[in-house]
């Protein structure tokens, strides 16, 4: 009987031996996989944190530079009309300013492409794109060309479709990252 009682305390021993070692690599396996998860949930978060300021940094960036299209438009409007005589240095410093804004306007989207994905930085592209209308306008305004304002006013209309059109894929990949 003392023989059967070693070898059953020895079973027992090695029973809660072996279920100790399971249950340790079981419960090793699930931190290490909760772990991972936690990185991978904080990395996309900083992910869609990062696209999310790019994006919003070129939807001001480009009501910045309409605000000043609007402001090149009426300094217009108001030279046909007859009430502001020195049109020509108004659209030179207008100019300037363009380009500045232009230049904060191209580092956004630069920024944009970084972040990704590949549908936003297009369409922040295309934005950018959109600019070249009022630029070619307002060059050929300060040159006197009697159509260019036309063409100036008729920019308009596709430069706020693409920012509507970046918005829309700018949601769709924070929605998807």
């Amino acid at each position: 009987m003392a023989d059967s009682t070693f070898w059953i305390a020895a079973l027992t021993g090695g029973t809660a031996v072996l279920a100790s070692w399971v249950t340790s690599r079981g419960n090793t396996r699930a931190a290490r996989i909760q772990a991972d998860t936690a990185v991978l949930a904080q990395r996309a978060e900083r992910l869609r944190d990062s696209r999310r300021s790019a994006y919003l940094d070129l939807i001001e960036q480009t009501h910045s530079i309409g605000e000043l299209y609007w402001e090149i438009a009426a300094v217009q409007r108001a030279a046909e009309a007859g009430r502001r005589p020195a049109l020509q240095d108004e659209l030179d410093e207008l100019a300037e300013r363009e380009r500045d804004e232009y230049g904060k306007l191209r580092r956004c989207v630069r920024v944009v492409e970084l972040e990704g994905p590949a549908a936003a930085a297009t369409a922040a592209n295309a934005l950018q794109k959109a600019t070249g209308p009022f630029h070619r306008a307002l060059g050929a305004m300060r040159s006197g060309e009697p159509e260019a304002p036309q063409r100036f006013h008729n920019a308009f209309r596709p430069f706020w479709q693409a920012l509507t059109d970046f918005v829309e894929a700018a949601k769709t990949a924070l929605h998807q990252a």
